[in-house]
């Protein structure tokens, strides 16, 4: 709903837009871009309207100013006068208006929940919404949601309801060590499943179970040193995280309690949570297009699940400027089968530097050494998806190629019941093709891998397929290997490719259950 715009996430021409449910952008006026926004948030011109006053706003007093040049949206309880955005909102002035007046905290959840609104709005902050008096207990009227959130007792039942277990924890010490020991109730617990971090005296440890996370968060009793090992036992869903404590003294507690701690709460809930990291490395791969290698902090555990995303954090003329990308392995061919690294704190990004960007050109100017702030991983892909699969399908745009590189990896190494993969690449030209001598030396290497390259600008010399995708390419190059073998289709690129390339799919009678595209 309030998202950021074009040149933030992403250009309108950039591979890593992802389908978002058919919502389109806009074209801004000249003089509009994001940068345009900043100056004006930091001209001192008041867009509030209320010269610097910051008030308490009631549900009768919102509803009020429900009119595009009047307009005031409560996120999260914090209310808002976008009517001086309006003109900078890439999703259009009607986006904006379908929460006027109102609580939007649903709908800018469904969209962009990541944005940082309040580093984007904060000049244009009215106040906070007032607290409701508190009702009786006599009064058995049904209870309602108030800024998007539940009352405690309300999210409890909820989870009684819907949710999993909740899971518990105990530690144990000795001289030296401190064990945490979370026992989630689930068999099907791992490494992916698992974030750690230790930041000063705060140790958070968040694990994700399907829908939900557990969260436990406390601030330490005593200091223990920046590295920690973390260790999962699989079959009975038990996490064991061992700390080494900085002096040998016995502790009579782990710590204090701090933010949601010892809950389970559903991941859309839990907010994005950051860690800084340091750029190792950086290379060239086409012409617009580099790998970049972070490295996570020693006090930090964090394996991003295949097929899911993170978000890449930088302040930019004193704006926290926010975009997604998924991480790929460092190199596409594998000799062998990748290990488990249990310390694995290297992360891969393959990112398209745009010229006329905000936030790539501010990445790319980062020197060996400095650092950017990551997030907790997002996503919705499983790789039980992959489960007795025979035939898998990849449609990729540009950088939109990013969820492939270890979804490849992972099914040729893993699926033994896999007959087939095969790739559709569309790039503008050559140039454009990412790793296009890996994917040819794989299509070598494996006999099961097959790659098409598709190019909608190329030169007179280009022997192979053209165009954009259509009726046409797609079915000749969905050819399932048996009449009714297992099918699964991973479509990743710009909103309109990706949208397009869903209709099309349903056209030629892929079910809902055989297509996945990602999305941020």
């Amino acid at each position: 709903m309030l998202n950021v715009p074009s040149q933030s996430f992403p250009a309108p021409s950039s591979q890593q837009r992802v389908a978002s449910g058919g919502r389109s952008k806009v074209p801004l006026k000249q003089g509009r871009s994001l940068m345009d926004w900043i100056r004006l948030t930091k001209s001192g011109k008041d867009l509030t309207g209320l010269k610097g006053r910051l008030i308490e706003v009631t549900e009768e007093e919102l509803k009020k100013h429900n009119k595009k040049d009047d307009c005031w949206i409560c996120i999260r309880g914090f209310v808002y006068n976008v009517s001086p955005y309006m003109e900078y909102h890439p999703g259009g002035e009607d986006e904006l208006m379908r929460a006027a007046g109102s609580d939007g905290t649903d709908l800018f959840d469904q969209v962009h929940r990541w944005v940082n609104y309040e580093s984007m709005l904060k000049e244009c902050l009215v106040g906070r919404m007032a607290i409701k008096p508190a009702v009786p207990k006599d009064y058995h009227e049904e209870k309602k949601v108030l800024n998007g959130m539940l009352p405690k007792s309300q999210v409890s039942d909820a989870l009684a309801k819907e949710g999993p277990s909740s899971p518990s924890y105990d530690w144990f010490q000795t001289d030296s060590l401190v064990t945490i020991v979370i026992y989630t109730k689930q068999k099907d617990i791992n490494l992916d499943s698992i974030i750690v971090d230790h930041q000063d005296n705060s140790f958070r440890a968040e694990t994700v179970i399907k829908d939900y996370s557990y969260i436990m968060h406390v601030g330490l009793s005593h200091e223990v040193e920046e590295d920690f090992s973390v260790r999962v036992v699989e079959n009975v869903g038990k996490i064991e995280i061992v700390l080494k404590k900085k002096e040998t003294t016995s502790w009579k507690r782990l710590g204090h309690p701090l933010e949601n701690h010892n809950s389970l709460i559903p991941r859309k809930d839990t907010g994005l949570y950051y860690r800084k990291c340091q750029l190792i490395s950086k290379e060239g791969v086409t012409h617009d297009t580099k790998l970049f290698c972070l490295m996570l902090p020693p006090s930090a555990h964090l394996q991003v699940p295949i097929g899911q995303h993170v978000y890449l954090k930088l302040t930019i003329t004193g704006t926290e400027i926010v975009k997604p990308y998924t991480p790929v392995s460092d190199f596409l061919l594998s000799e062998f089968k990748e290990p488990v690294l249990l310390n694995n704190k290297y992360i891969y990004f393959l990112i398209k530097i745009y010229p006329d960007g905000l936030f790539t050109p501010e990445l790319d100017h980062l020197q060996i050494g400095d650092s950017v702030s990551l997030s907790n991983p997002e996503g919705n892909f499983k790789t039980s998806q992959f489960q007795e699969l025979e035939d898998l399908f990849l449609l990729a745009a540009g950088t939109g190629f990013t969820p492939m590189v270890k979804i490849l990896n992972y099914a040729l190494t893993n699926i033994p019941s896999l007959r087939k993969v095969k790739l559709m690449f569309f790039n503008k030209t050559e140039d454009d093709i990412i790793w296009r001598s890996q994917l040819e030396k794989l299509a070598f290497k494996d006999k099961r891998f097959d790659v098409e390259f598709v190019l909608s600008a190329p030169t007179s010399e280009w022997n192979g397929k053209r165009g954009h995708i259509s009726p046409a390419l797609l079915s000749e190059f969905l050819k399932r290997s048996l009449d009714k073998s297992k099918v699964l289709i991973c479509i990743c690129g710009p909103t309109p490719f990706t949208e397009q390339g869903i209709r099309l799919l349903h056209e030629l009678n892929f079910s809902k259950d055989e297509i996945h595209s990602f999305t941020a």
